[in-house]
């Protein structure tokens, strides 16, 4: 950090709906700051924040790349962040490390379902923000009405800095109204731009009992209390900044860059985090004191082609130093660490310390993964966990080839660790190897650098469905297996009862041999071969369960019997008992909680119902609906992009596992005809 001090940094993430433009205000500000000699585009993948390959592809952000730069003697962190929902864990993750954020909205989109997610979050993490109206270049633009949208919908504290000059193609450039003689300089708006400095600073008045006593005696106030005065309202939350331009055009952003230096909140001027004593598992405040005991968050993971992974924290306290160590409270290990790293999009500079602050990465580290708390192990504490949603949609992956099969594990195990919405997990029952995320566009990323990143081909299908098998009544079945091939024969005869249990109950095996009808060590076999049946189901293929099985009686032969013969015995006695005790499928129902604007809530129970789902009830969530139901999971494979087209992306839902439940005839029937036909095609091969 050379001579800078804490009050230098700043650390600020830009948030938006998608498509607002913040990799273009990324350009812009690096620009301008004179971080970069060339202004990059999205349209020809020449960004430094959109810098892998899917992105430039795509052109749009999927990861969140931080961009460390200097200007006017302060060390600015910027995190550009993705605006497309599948891609919200990036968002949750880095907003912990910042202290500021600037929040996009296209001016004639105006307040769309992002911002309010956005929004919602930084509130969350009391982030002081500044608001730019961006693109002013668009055609139909009616800027007052979007300003108007913005103080309802985001609050009163919501007030214009820099005044429009035109819009749309006579977009020319704008009106800083905390500056006198810009507002001087407006010409033929100057009346107009007089009356929005007025109202500026009645806002600023109002949010300090010394200034507003100024203010309401006709006194006017200074350059410096109004500057101050602003400073500490941006600060406490009491005022969000809206300002206006048009990145891709590089107007109004002299005057954002100005605001993150002289506006936004340095490190020390935020207040002190809470986190847990690791010792002791209570609360403590943690301050951004350069010269307390080291403590850092881990907020990314980056998977890079060159240097390997690299580990992105933010320093909250204390320092540290490349080539030293520290420990990891949340693993409760210790690591070496080589070179600290200040990032600037894929590149990557050497730094000697990071302090209170500061936001840096580390190369090759063995134990540590994102959401991490690092310290050291005398003053160990934890950092609170983010909470991620859950993944909102599931693929079946199938590797194509014996060399893809053995990369497959260690590629997803990488991507897993890159990305905490992404994961992946073998199925008991049907043996897929399943891999899940927030939306089609996700999990098409991910498979897709699977074949780019990492060389592994994989076929993609739909999960298949656990289903299971159980019965509906009793029956009581004999079965003797006989045979005779010259020397010992086999014999084998069992008697048993079966009876269906309450569900979930699983399986149970009683021994009611008395006598010796069955020698005892004939007994676990008839048990194995039960067992055996029940693994491969009778009608469907899937596993039967909620069964009990009574072994009564049966009979045995001195020289035949055998411990195989008990087990075929036992197996095809199940078989036998299950036909005649009415089998049926038993079929994965979930809870499913959508949380969707009231205006959609018709559309949503209907098209729940028609998935064969049962309301349970409805909450309020915000300003939200949640409605609460189950929903059979065979119904649920395609509901992520129909509920997103069905509210226009403003919908979401979570889906937990609830029960087994007996399917419909009709449907089940469906499920066994597949499994004869099946079977069928393996006996003609």
């Amino acid at each position: 950090m050379a001579d800078q001090t804490i009050k230098d940094i700043r650390n600020i993430a830009l948030i938006s709906h998608a498509g607002s433009g913040k990799t273009s205000l990324a350009e812009a500000i690096l620009h301008n700051a004179g971080a970069t000699s060339r202004f990059g585009k999205v349209e020809d993948g020449t960004t430094i924040s959109d810098y892998s390959d899917d992105e430039k592809e795509r052109k749009v952000s999927i990861n969140a790349s931080v961009l460390s730069f200097d200007y006017k003697g302060k060390q600015i962190n910027m995190i550009d962040t993705p605006g497309y929902a599948d891609f919200t864990g990036e968002v949750l993750s880095s907003l912990p490390a910042v202290d500021g954020a600037i929040v996009l909205i296209d001016a004639c989109e105006g307040i769309e379902v992002g911002t309010e997610k956005v929004w919602g979050l930084a509130d969350e993490h009391k982030l002081s923000r500044l608001i730019l109206i961006n693109k002013m270049n668009k055609e139909n633009i009616n800027f007052d009405e979007t300003l108007s949208n913005i103080k309802n919908r985001l609050g009163k504290g919501c007030v214009l800095v820099t005044m429009p000059v035109g819009a749309g193609s006579d977009f020319k450039g704008v009106v800083d109204l905390m500056d006198l003689s810009s507002v001087d300089a407006a010409g033929p708006d100057k009346e107009r731009a007089a009356g929005l400095r007025d109202a500026l600073i009645e806002v600023i008045a109002e949010k300090n009992d010394e200034l507003l006593e100024k203010y309401l005696e006709g006194k006017e106030l200074t350059p410096e209390e109004i500057k101050n005065g602003f400073k500490k309202g941006v600060a406490s939350g009491e005022i969000f900044p809206v300002f206006c331009g048009a990145s891709i055009l590089d107007i109004g952003i002299k005057e954002i860059l100005s605001a993150i230096i002289d506006t936004l909140p340095s490190p020390d001027e935020r207040p002190a985090r809470i986190v847990k004593d690791a010792k002791t598992n209570e609360d403590k405040e943690l301050k951004s004191d350069p010269a307390a005991p080291f403590a850092a968050y881990v907020f990314k993971s980056i998977s890079d082609p060159y240097v390997g992974q690299l580990t992105v924290f933010r320093v909250f306290s204390g320092s540290i130093k490349s080539d030293t160590n520290f420990y990891n409270a949340t693993k409760q290990s210790r690591e070496r660490i080589g070179p600290l790293l200040n990032l600037f999009g894929k590149e990557q500079k050497s730094v000697t310390e990071a302090v209170a602050g500061d936001i840096v990465a580390v190369a090759k580290l063995k134990n540590t993964s994102t959401g991490d708390s690092l310290c050291t192990d005398k003053e160990p504490v934890l950092f609170p966990k983010v909470v991620f949603p859950e993944p909102a949609i599931s693929f079946s992956v199938k590797p194509k080839t014996r060399s893809d099969e053995d990369k497959i594990s260690i590629a997803l195990q990488k991507l897993v660790a890159e990305d905490n919405t992404f994961m992946m997990q073998r199925d008991e029952q049907t043996k897929e190897l399943l891999v899940s995320g927030m939306g089609d566009l996700h999990l098409d990323i991910m498979i897709n650098r699977l074949k780019k990143r990492f060389h592994v081909e994989v076929d993609v299908g739909t999960p298949k469905v656990a289903y299971k098998e159980t019965i509906k009544k009793m029956a009581k079945v004999q079965n003797k297996y006989k045979r005779q091939t010259g020397g010992h024969g086999q014999y084998g005869d069992v008697w048993i009862q079966i009876e269906p249990m309450e569900r979930g109950k699983g399986f149970e095996f009683v021994d009611k041999i008395v006598g010796g009808a069955i020698p005892r060590n004939y007994i676990p076999s008839v048990e194995k071969g039960v067992l055996e049946a029940m693994s491969r189901g009778i009608v469907s293929g899937y596993p039967m369960v909620d069964v009990r099985v009574t072994l009564y009686d049966g009979s045995y032969h001195d020289v035949d019997s055998s411990d195989m013969a008990f087990k075929i015995a036992g197996s095809g006695a199940l078989k036998k008992a299950a036909l005649e005790a009415g089998s049926c499928l038993l079929e994965p129902v979930m809870d499913v909680d959508v949380i969707v604007p009231d205006e959609f809530m018709g559309d949503i129970t209907g098209n729940l119902s028609s998935r064969r789902g049962k309301i349970a009830g409805m909450d309020v969530q915000g300003k939200s609906q949640v409605v609460k139901a189950k929903v059979p999971l065979a119904e649920m494979f395609k509901y992520a992009s129909e509920l997103k087209s069905m509210t226009g992306g403003r919908g979401s839902y979570t889906m937990r596992f609830s029960h087994y439940e007996e399917m419909p005839h009709k449907a089940a029937q469906t499920i066994i005809a597949k499994y004869e036909e099946q079977k069928k095609a393996e006996q003609e091969k």
